[in-house]
């Protein structure tokens, strides 16, 4: 059974979906196109542009600094290719693991079973779907901070090379998929899905105009390119984020309200 623990509340099919036949005729249904995709999904993560010592908030010493480097670089598990990776063996700050409590739930996730890798078509959509989480985040951890907070980006291509489930347009007729507050219908699709052993969707965005890719076989992934660098300026009590590809040259502005 494909079960979800996110509230169901406001889910319009989570009834039809509450048992298994139930689940395979929904779901049967709504994944009866594909398309076979070849191309590249862009993959947006946070980064440091300039290299910064992460332990220097521990000790005066350098020695004791270089002894925490050390340390942690031996925790670390190794990767060829972390901007694939990540996801699915997403662990904790200093190591990277297959232990399924350490992966993160998303909107085809719970977190139980399996990781999802996400990426879009094109770099404006990685845009608002990430500026959506780190709203989230800084509202949660700095709710009256009336002052702009700097966050890096890092943008890749990777090549995908899947035969995919195509969900584009379908939310007319499953709203769910959509949905900007439960997760309950994608997860459970998303554990479907996982369990029939798929490659992977293509969904538009909850957040914006675009086109997202939800891969589940990380074999399907290579060839990461670096695209861009990007540089996000938000302030969490004023309702903006201002996006800047050159060093102040605003790109693009956005109210993250609109996004929830």
């Amino acid at each position: 059974m494909w079960s979800s623990s996110t509230d169901s509340k406001g889910c319009s099919r989570c009834a039809a979906i509450s048992t298994t036949s139930g689940a395979r005729e929904v779901f049967g249904e709504l994944c009866s196109s594909n398309v076979d995709f070849h191309a590249d999904l862009v993959r947006n993560i946070k980064t440091i542009r300039a290299s910064q010592d992460l332990f220097d908030d521990l000790s005066a010493d350098p020695l004791d600094r270089a002894t925490a480097v050390a340390a942690e670089a031996e925790e670390r598990a190794p990767t060829e290719a972390a901007i694939i990776t990540r996801p699915f063996d997403y662990g904790t700050v200093i190591s990277y693991s297959f232990d399924p409590s350490t992966w993160q739930a998303t909107r085809f996730s719970d977190a139980r079973r399996y990781g999802v890798w996400y990426g879009s078509l094109d770099v404006e959509t990685t845009i608002y779907e990430t500026v959506y989480h780190w709203h989230r985040f800084l509202t949660d951890s700095y709710p009256r901070e009336d002052r702009l907070i700097t966050g890096e980006r890092r943008v890749f291509d990777v090549r995908c090379d899947a035969l995919l489930i195509d969900l584009r347009g379908r939310e007319a007729a499953y709203p769910d998929l959509l949905d900007r507050k439960s997760y309950a219908f994608t997860h459970a699709l998303g554990g479907f899905l996982f369990e029939q052993g798929a490659n992977g969707l293509l969904v538009h965005s909850a957040r914006c105009e675009g086109v997202n890719g939800a891969i589940f076989r990380r074999e399907r992934l290579s060839n990461v390119r670096d695209k861009m660098l990007l540089t996000y300026r938000c302030n969490p009590a004023r309702d903006v984020c201002e996006v800047e590809r050159a060093a102040g040259e605003r790109w693009l502005r956005i109210r993250p309200s609109t996004l929830y």
